[in-house]
């Protein structure tokens, strides 16, 4: 983050300074707790410049939190290749080092930041959690999906944003072991829905076969396993 330089930049590069050096801040802190001021001193420009190229810190948090929700999105992307279970960890490693990284920022956009109820925030945040479906649906190679595997996967996608949420306050489970708990919980979502329809059966079958030896949802069946006995 540059501190106090002048220099000059074309229109659309200092709004991307802007906008990097304010999500930089929203990240540190919540975007309430930020002020012009302090985002303008970052960037080493006046307050009066800021809102030349923005008309107020709502707009600029808007144009940070769509640059940051671009980015959690693409955590999702996978290619598909190799057993679901081990896809899906990489996957959580990615989102918690987002949540790790943009902490503060993070729990202003889901449990509600300086743009509560903006229909440009409520978009935002409902293109994250659609790009997590379409890829998680794209890792299990389905296209048309049945009601029971859409809310597997959309509960899923909601049990990963308050899990990230719970572990913010105080951190008190480390976190591979939260990453492997998502994945395992993903894999319980499923099964508990394959035990009332055989369609969701075939799925989870499916992604079984593939499993290794080592893999977390083989885990997950030696640890239920050694529970039961």
């Amino acid at each position: 983050m540059t501190t106090g330089v002048r220099r000059r930049m074309g229109v659309d590069e200092r709004r991307q300074q802007l906008i990097g050096v304010a999500l930089e801040l929203f990240s540190q802190r919540s975007p309430d707790e930020v002020s012009i001021d302090e985002i303008a001193s970052a960037a080493g420009i006046s307050r009066p410049l800021v809102y030349h190229y923005f008309p107020g810190k709502l707009s600029l948090y808007e144009a940070a939190l769509k640059r940051a929700a671009d980015d959690l999105a693409g955590r999702f992307v996978e290619p598909r290749e190799g057993p679901l279970g081990a896809r899906l960890l990489r996957v959580m490693r990615r989102y918690f080092d987002f949540v790790d990284e943009h902490g503060p920022g993070f729990s202003a956009l889901m449990r509600g930041g300086p743009a509560v109820g903006s229909t440009t925030t409520n978009a935002l945040i409902d293109s994250v959690r659609q790009a997590a479906y379409v890829q998680i649906l794209s890792h299990l190679g389905v296209t048309d999906p049945p009601a029971r595997l859409e809310l597997v996967v959309r509960s899923w996608i909601s049990l990963a944003e308050s899990t990230a949420l719970i572990w913010l306050d105080g951190r008190r489970i480390p976190r591979r072991e939260l990453e492997v708990q998502l994945v395992h919980d993903f894999a319980a979502l499923a099964a508990v829905s394959a035990a009332h329809d055989e369609e969701m059966g075939a799925l989870l079958r499916g992604a079984l076969a593939d499993e290794l030896a080592d893999g977390p949802f083989t885990d997950l069946v030696g640890r239920l396993v050694a529970l039961a006995s």
